[in-house]
């Protein structure tokens, strides 16, 4: 009861921690609030081999968990790595019995500029996993970080209904906004509720089948995503679904609180278990990349400082992308 106890605690530390951080930041998104959380909530989650190197580099891990969202304005290919449009291939009973879960396979049966042109997610996450695999097999400590926190991010957009889908914002049913509604405004609100312990790492014999897997999960939650605000929608105040709150120098029009409350408790818990799945999920596959690199003492690391090449290259990166105007949420 004890341990219970200081687990509960200690998750809702961490998630008051991050919304203090949330307010500080220039977007609200599931990448800059949700991938943080994930990826830092993560490394509690690795044995003792690991968890000692990830938590001297917990700042890193968890700082850079939103760098695939920064590239995907300046880099042409980094989009669809987020996502996978499902119903384009099928309906619900159908697509995971037509879409060949192979890579190859599945160009061969789509060509690889459909498969681009409507997301590659669950073959990206494959290709960052082999990646981290070679990173632990050459010891390389600057590609080990950069490559966990990345894989982490990709792991975490498949498990959101909404990157799983055309209507990714609602667009095609009236429903405008709901992707940052549903991955931004409600755990922005209700993170400190939710418990954020969720056990210890576990190898994953078949990565790719894991994988579509829970793609498959969140493909299936996406109904209700979208059927339950459509009914709040209907029998909700017109004049107090909105308010507006300040965002550092600006005031913006957010769902409102009680808009919110009713739509989280409509979804019971969908949101909190989708992020919950996502955290054991990057534990999971950073713990199986290391397990197939054959398991490198990577502690001897654990106090090795990032290199200035690498800082300097993020830093970099970061400048040119603060110069992109924020704008709408895409997949």
């Amino acid at each position: 009861m004890k341990f219970k106890r200081f687990t509960a605690v200690f998750s809702a530390l961490v998630v008051l921690w991050f919304a203090a951080a949330l307010a500080e930041s220039k977007l609200y998104s599931w990448g800059f609030f949700g991938h943080k959380l994930i990826n830092h909530q993560a490394v509690y989650s690795l044995p003792t081999e690991l968890s000692g190197f990830y938590k001297s580099n917990h700042e890193f891990i968890t700082e850079h968990a939103v760098d695939p969202d920064k590239r995907r304005y300046g880099v042409p290919e980094e989009a669809p790595r987020h996502y996978i449009d499902l119903d384009h291939y099928g309906t619900i009973d159908t697509v995971f019995q037509v879409v060949p879960k192979m890579w190859k396979e599945a160009v061969a049966k789509y060509s690889e500029d459909t498969l681009q042109a409507y997301g590659i997610v669950p073959w990206h996450i494959q290709v960052m996993l082999r990646r981290l695999e070679y990173a632990f097999k050459e010891e390389d400590v600057d590609y080990i970080l950069h490559t966990s926190a990345d894989l982490g991010h990709y792991i975490a957009d498949a498990h959101v209904p909404l990157h799983t889908t055309e209507n990714y914002n609602g667009q095609m049913t009236n429903q405008y906004g709901i992707h940052g509604f549903w991955e931004s405004r409600v755990p922005e609100l209700f993170s400190n509720e939710y418990d954020m312990w969720v056990g210890k790492a576990e190898y994953i014999k078949n990565p790719l089948e894991t994988t579509w897997e829970f793609v498959h999960e969140s493909h299936i939650a996406l109904d209700s995503v979208l059927s339950f605000e459509r009914e709040l929608n209907k029998r909700f105040p017109a004049d107090q679904k909105y308010s507006f709150e300040s965002r550092g120098a600006q005031i913006v029009k957010v769902y409102s609180y009680e808009y919110s409350k009713a739509y989280s408790e409509m979804l019971d818990g969908m949101v909190e278990r989708r992020i919950r799945a996502a955290t054991i999920m990057v534990a999971n596959l950073w713990y199986t990349a290391w397990v197939n690199a054959g398991k490198p003492d990577v502690l001897k690391f654990r106090d090795k400082k990032i290199s200035e090449k690498l800082l300097e290259l993020l830093e970099k990166e970061t400048k040119q992308n603060d110069q992109i105007k924020t704008r709408d949420h895409e997949h």
